[in-house]
C-alpha cells in the first residue's frame, strides 16, 4: 500500500475559463455565480500559455480606482500562469507553492490541457488526514 498523495487525488475537476478579451466586469458576474476566487484565461493559441486571474487582482484593480467596465482580463492577468502536473506528489506541488506563494494552481495532463485546480489548503488537508 503507498503512503504517496497525487495531485490528482486532491484536485477539485471544475474550473471556470474565461478568454482573456472578456472584461473584468463580466468576469465578476461569473465569479459570482459559481463562487470561485480563480478564473483560468484560455490559451490563444496551441503554442501559447495559459493565464490565471485571482481575486487579489481584481481587489489591485478596484484600489487603482479602475473600471471593471473598461479593463480586460488579459491586462491584469498573471501569465504564464505557474501549474503542476496531475502524476505530482503532493510534498513536492506543496514546496513549489511555498517557494512561488501560490494559494491555487491549474492541473495539467500530459498533454498540457488544464484537468483541475489544487489549492495549497486541500493539499495540505489531505495530507494532515493522510498521516493519522
Amino acid at each position: 500500500m503507498s503512503n504517496q498523495i497525487f495531485v490528482r487525488d486532491v484536485m477539485k475537476t471544475t474550473f471556470d475559463m474565461m478568454d482573456g478579451l472578456c472584461t473584468v466586469r463580466e468576469a465578476l458576474k461569473r465569479m459570482q455565480h459559481v463562487q470561485t476566487k480563480t478564473l483560468i484565461i484560455d490559451k490563444r493559441s496551441e503554442h501559447d500559455e495559459y493565464g490565471i486571474v485571482v481575486i487579489g487582482d481584481i481587489a489591485q484593480l478596484i484600489a487603482e480606482n479602475r473600471s471593471p467596465n473598461r479593463v480586460s482580463l488579459y491586462e491584469i492577468m498573471n501569465k504564464p500562469t505557474v501549474s503542476v502536473h496531475a502524476e505530482m506528489n503532493i510534498r513536492y506541488a506543496s514546496q513549489l507553492f511555498l517557494r512561488f506563494g501560490l494559494s491555487r494552481a491549474p492541473v495539467l495532463d500530459e498533454k498540457r490541457q488544464i484537468i483541475g485546480m489544487v489549492s495549497l489548503t486541500d493539499m495540505v488537508l489531505k495530507g494532515l488526514t493522510h498521516l493519522e
